[in-house]
């Protein structure tokens, strides 16, 4: 049988949890005095993880949610519009669904409803969530409920046709994007998950000073994006156009992670014979979504929207973010391999999955991103110095 990640990270021992819980853990909700309408909003791409599984409360609690109404968002816009929501008093989002960019953002403008006085109505997450995934609760400094994770990158992905020496360290990349001017490419960070990771693994590869003080332990990594930038046409504002146009083979290379190395091949996006390295001495940089609330958002809301949170955080909606390998593996809580997903995502992933993902993960350090604060000057920084260039 084959190994997965999800052995990896989260052994056996949470089978016993949930077993000996006899799922008591998640919390009984008290039902509103009428079924609510939910607007969630995503900005992250989280909805192509966990749709599904929202749409499964609404068939199972019609007495609490009518039903869910979706909408996206681009990450940097969103904060913006919330604070004029919350000026006017009209909160008319329910739920965010995002990364830990709007995440950080949102922490530091005091955006989302402190949810500390309320996690006696969630599970306790030490005891549910895989390790790290636990570790990237933390950064949500109780703003907000971790949904999925993945260890993430950065990786480098190419077209083998069209890259012969395949670079090994984070010189040999500089070197051939000089020597292939316009052919290696990456996303502006504060938009795109592959760009962050690729912007935040970086200080790790070069041996800056302080990986995580973009500000002051940044000097190595600032001057190679600089120099990196001289031979990159211009930055997209998020992901999806470096891998249309790897596809297309107007690039050659670009940042990714495994998610975004499995999910857009089998969509077709990228050709499945494209390959993914890592460069010496790198870090996973790991990854996560989270649900938040926006304060303005009614208590009655509040109480549905927790338990809602109880609910996504179960072990059979969790296997639903296997889903076509876009967040690889994409499940936040202990033992839901692959064989609790849907058939479709299991055969996604025997046929577009990489077995090296499993040596990378287990043999690799697994660091948490920036702190939400870092985070953001890190973007300003990287939209200063590096973004600007381009204008």
């Amino acid at each position: 049988m084959r190994v997965t990640r999800r052995d990896f990270m989260g052994g056996v021992a949470g089978l016993a949890t949930y077993g000996a819980l006899g799922g008591q853990v998640f919390a009984a909700a008290q039902k509103p005095s009428s079924p609510q309408t939910i607007t969630i909003v995503d900005v992250a791409g989280n909805l192509a993880l966990t749709q599904a599984a929202f749409d499964a409360y609404a068939a199972a609690k019609p007495d609490f949610v009518s039903r869910f109404a979706y909408t996206k968002a681009p990450s940097p816009e969103l904060p913006a519009k919330i604070q004029a929501q919350q000026a006017a008093k009209r909160v008319d989002l329910d739920l965010v669904l995002t990364g830990t960019d709007a995440l950080s953002a949102g922490i530091g403008l005091g955006l989302w409803v402190d949810l500390k006085p309320h996690m006696s109505e969630l599970p306790k997450l030490q005891d549910i969530l895989l390790p790290q995934a636990f570790k990237m609760q933390g950064l949500a400094q109780d703003q907000g409920i971790i949904v999925t994770y993945y260890p993430s990158g950065p990786l480098i992905e190419y077209m083998p046709n069209a890259v012969k020496q395949v670079p090994t360290t984070a010189q040999e990349l500089l070197d051939w994007a000089k020597a292939n001017p316009n052919k290696f490419i990456y996303a502006r960070p504060a938009n795109s998950g592959p760009g962050r990771t690729f912007l935040m693994g970086l200080p790790y590869l070069l041996g800056d000073k302080d990986p995580m003080d973009p500000e002051k332990g940044w000097d190595k990594t600032w001057e190679y994006l600089g120099e990196l930038g001289k031979s990159i046409e211009y930055y997209p504002t998020g992901t999806t156009p470096t891998m249309k146009e790897l596809g297309e083979g107007t690039r050659s290379m670009i940042a990714t992670t495994t998610g975004w190395d499995i999910n857009p091949r089998a969509l077709g996006i990228v050709p499945k014979e494209a390959k993914v390295g890592t460069l010496k001495g790198f870090h996973w940089v790991t990854d996560a979504h989270y649900m938040c609330i926006p304060k303005g958002v009614s208590d009655e809301k509040v109480a549905v929207l927790l338990d809602v949170m109880n609910f996504m955080l179960q072990p059979k909606q969790q296997a639903i973010a296997y889903d076509q390998g876009y967040f690889y593996p994409g499940p936040a809580v202990k033992d839901v391999p692959i064989s609790m997903a849907p058939q479709a995502s299991q055969d996604c992933i025997k046929e577009f999955g990489r077995p090296e993902y499993e040596d990378w993960i287990a043999n690799n350090p697994l660091e948490l991103p920036l702190t939400p604060e870092k985070m953001v000057t890190a973007f300003n920084i990287w939209d200063q110095k590096i973004g600007a260039a381009k204008k």
